[in-house]
């Protein structure tokens, strides 16, 4: 496919939003050695894709400019560099993209085998792309709980509720009021866990509420997040297989076409989704 063009969402600097991203044509990258070539169905937008836009990442991302964002993948495997075996022309597949160079938000991109996981024909391209990286992340994290069979607090808004009781939440914790705000248990129980996947709250909020070895697992959007990630393809694997038996769901807030990048991306940004936004091709 070498020489031929793709539509591709780009931008070119730092800050702007929505308002700044541009819909560009640009060379299909080809496979290098390791890599495969994927031709996109779905990629998500997830607090992590625009926070690199903001300028919270540099110097370490992105790479270079003009960016193609998007680190999810539901795609289709075209072609195969050096090197691959475990993978095929026409496998289905689930992928997580380089930081650095993204590709998400584009016809088709490249990705490493190691970073690339099939993906069964009961998955469809939407629920999978949910998968790879943290974003709707609560969703996941209160259905992986229960099949662990936890005691499950949530905070949310009100509006979001009866939604996270339906997933299995024990208890509900309204964070616009004081007692949400403190994340104290409604029942008195100490967390031994807690995920935290939302910005401006410090850990000193979190500490008077842990168990003796209680822990807060932090997958807010930042550099320290991103610095932490370490991507296994069995970990997925096993997702996917729970999406494939429906003991998991993607909850999907939305869906857009790739001409309307720009709304998916603002959506994000206004910060009150319910569950995945989805970009399909």
């Amino acid at each position: 496919m070498a020489g031929r063009l793709m539509r591709a969402v780009v931008y070119e600097g730092y800050g702007g939003g929505a308002a700044k991203l541009k819909h560009v044509e640009v060379p299909i990258p080809p496979p290098k050695k390791d890599e495969v070539l994927l031709k996109m169905e779905a990629t998500s937008v997830n607090p992590f894709d625009w926070t690199i836009q903001t300028g919270r990442m540099r110097p370490i991302l992105p790479f270079k400019f003009p960016y193609i964002p998007g680190i999810d993948a539901a795609a289709e495997v075209i072609e195969v560099g050096e090197g691959v075996q475990n993978l095929k022309a026409g496998d289905k597949v689930v992928s997580v993209l380089s930081f650095g160079g993204g590709g998400g938000f584009s016809e088709y991109a490249v990705a490493s085998k190691a970073l690339t996981v099939k993906r069964p024909p009961e998955v469809s391209a939407a629920e999978g792309v949910g998968l790879p990286i943290a974003g709707g992340v609560g969703h996941y994290a209160v259905q992986l709980a229960k099949l662990g069979n936890a005691h499950v607090t949530v905070t949310c808004g009100a509006r979001n509720a009866d939604f996270l009781k339906s997933l299995g939440a024990d208890e509900i914790l309204d964070y616009n009021t004081a007692e949400g705000a403190a994340h104290k248990s409604p029942s008195g129980k100490t967390y031994d866990y807690v995920i935290h996947c939302a910005t401006g709250i410090p850990f000193s909020t979190f500490e008077p509420n842990l168990s003796k070895n209680g822990k807060v697992i932090d997958l807010t959007p930042g550099p320290r997040t991103m610095l932490n990630f370490v991507f296994q393809n069995e970990n997925l694997e096993y997702l996917i297989g729970l999406v494939k038996q429906g003991k998991l769901k993607t909850i999907m807030d939305s869906k857009y076409p790739l001409d309307k990048a720009e709304e998916a991306w603002a959506k994000s940004i206004e910060g009150h989704a319910t569950g995945k936004i989805i970009v399909e091709h």
